[in-house]
Protein backbone atom coordinates (compact mmCIF):
# COMPACT_ATOMS: atom_id res chain seq x y z
CA UNK A 1 0.00 0.00 0.00
CA UNK A 2 1.42 3.45 -0.72
CA UNK A 3 -0.30 6.50 0.37
CA UNK A 4 0.24 10.04 -1.19
CA UNK A 5 0.05 13.01 -0.11
CA UNK A 6 -0.09 16.47 -2.82
CA UNK A 7 1.10 20.02 -1.34
CA UNK A 8 1.85 23.12 -2.71
CA UNK A 9 -1.56 24.44 -4.47
CA UNK A 10 -3.23 27.62 -4.31
CA UNK A 11 -4.58 30.78 -6.15
CA UNK A 12 -1.90 32.47 -8.97
CA UNK A 13 -1.87 35.28 -11.32
CA UNK A 14 -1.50 34.65 -14.90
CA UNK A 15 2.23 34.17 -15.71
CA UNK A 16 3.33 32.88 -11.92
CA UNK A 17 4.60 29.78 -11.16
CA UNK A 18 3.70 27.22 -8.27
CA UNK A 19 5.53 23.42 -7.31
CA UNK A 20 3.38 21.23 -6.74
CA UNK A 21 4.68 18.47 -4.01
CA UNK A 22 3.84 14.68 -3.28
CA UNK A 23 4.97 12.68 -0.58
CA UNK A 24 4.95 8.89 -0.85
CA UNK A 25 4.39 6.73 2.26
CA UNK A 26 4.45 2.63 2.30
CA UNK A 27 6.26 0.75 -0.48
CA UNK A 28 9.81 1.16 -2.41
CA UNK A 29 8.95 4.47 -3.70
CA UNK A 30 12.06 4.36 -6.04
CA UNK A 31 10.11 1.30 -7.78
CA UNK A 32 6.88 3.23 -8.86
CA UNK A 33 5.85 5.68 -11.71
CA UNK A 34 4.78 8.55 -10.27
CA UNK A 35 2.07 10.96 -12.30
CA UNK A 36 0.05 14.16 -12.16
CA UNK A 37 -3.12 14.46 -13.48
CA UNK A 38 -5.61 17.36 -13.30
CA UNK A 39 -9.52 17.86 -13.25
CA UNK A 40 -11.15 20.59 -14.34
CA UNK A 41 -14.92 21.03 -13.37
CA UNK A 42 -16.84 19.18 -15.73
CA UNK A 43 -13.94 17.35 -17.32
CA UNK A 44 -12.28 14.42 -17.29
CA UNK A 45 -9.23 13.65 -15.63
CA UNK A 46 -6.55 14.07 -17.35
CA UNK A 47 -2.79 13.46 -17.74
CA UNK A 48 -0.09 16.40 -17.30
CA UNK A 49 3.15 14.59 -16.59
CA UNK A 50 4.92 11.55 -15.54
CA UNK A 51 8.22 10.11 -14.14
CA UNK A 52 8.83 6.17 -14.22
CA UNK A 53 10.91 4.05 -11.93
CA UNK A 54 14.26 4.53 -14.46
CA UNK A 55 13.55 8.00 -14.87
CA UNK A 56 11.97 8.64 -17.89
CA UNK A 57 9.55 11.26 -18.82
CA UNK A 58 6.46 12.05 -20.47
CA UNK A 59 4.49 15.40 -20.64
CA UNK A 60 1.14 16.33 -22.22
CA UNK A 61 1.56 18.95 -25.15
CA UNK A 62 -0.21 21.55 -23.27
CA UNK A 63 2.26 21.79 -20.82
CA UNK A 64 5.35 20.76 -22.43
CA UNK A 65 8.04 23.95 -21.77
CA UNK A 66 6.35 25.21 -18.52
CA UNK A 67 6.19 22.52 -16.67
CA UNK A 68 8.72 19.89 -15.24
CA UNK A 69 8.47 16.67 -13.38
CA UNK A 70 10.99 15.78 -10.96
CA UNK A 71 11.24 13.13 -8.24
CA UNK A 72 13.70 12.59 -5.26
CA UNK A 73 13.84 8.73 -4.41
CA UNK A 74 15.57 9.77 -0.93
CA UNK A 75 12.72 11.77 0.09
CA UNK A 76 9.75 10.29 -1.46
CA UNK A 77 8.76 12.71 -3.12
CA UNK A 78 7.81 13.64 -6.47
CA UNK A 79 7.59 17.87 -7.70
CA UNK A 80 5.67 19.45 -10.63
CA UNK A 81 7.21 23.02 -11.48
CA UNK A 82 4.45 24.85 -12.88
CA UNK A 83 5.69 27.82 -14.72
CA UNK A 84 4.13 30.90 -17.21
CA UNK A 85 0.43 29.51 -15.87
CA UNK A 86 -2.93 30.06 -17.48
CA UNK A 87 -6.66 30.19 -16.67
CA UNK A 88 -6.58 27.16 -18.69
CA UNK A 89 -4.11 25.00 -15.77
CA UNK A 90 -7.16 25.60 -13.02
CA UNK A 91 -7.75 22.17 -11.60
CA UNK A 92 -7.63 19.93 -9.18
CA UNK A 93 -4.53 18.49 -9.64
CA UNK A 94 -3.61 14.40 -8.32
CA UNK A 95 -0.64 12.76 -7.74
CA UNK A 96 -0.77 9.09 -8.86
CA UNK A 97 1.68 5.63 -8.63
CA UNK A 98 2.05 2.91 -10.41
CA UNK A 99 4.18 -0.15 -9.82
CA UNK A 100 6.91 -0.21 -11.91
CA UNK A 101 6.37 0.49 -15.53
CA UNK A 102 9.22 1.78 -17.83
CA UNK A 103 7.28 3.99 -19.85
CA UNK A 104 4.90 6.69 -17.97
CA UNK A 105 1.30 5.50 -19.10
CA UNK A 106 -1.39 8.44 -19.70
CA UNK A 107 -3.84 6.47 -18.62
CA UNK A 108 -5.39 7.19 -15.34
CA UNK A 109 -6.34 3.41 -15.26
CA UNK A 110 -3.13 2.14 -15.18
CA UNK A 111 -2.21 3.76 -12.07
CA UNK A 112 -2.95 2.26 -8.76
CA UNK A 113 -2.88 4.86 -5.75
CA UNK A 114 -4.46 8.46 -5.81
CA UNK A 115 -3.50 11.27 -3.74
CA UNK A 116 -6.62 13.88 -2.36
CA UNK A 117 -5.93 16.62 -4.73
CA UNK A 118 -4.97 19.61 -4.58
CA UNK A 119 -6.77 22.61 -6.07
CA UNK A 120 -4.54 25.43 -8.19
CA UNK A 121 -6.55 28.46 -9.83
CA UNK A 122 -5.17 30.64 -11.76
CA UNK A 123 -6.74 34.40 -12.00
CA UNK A 124 -6.88 36.17 -15.09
Amino acid sequence: QVQLVESGGGLVQTGGSLRLSCAASGRSFSGYTMAWFRQAPGKEREFVAGISWVGRINAADSVKGRYTISRDNAKNTVYLQMNSLKPEDTAVYYCAAQEGGLWVSTVKSQYDYWGQGTQVTVSS
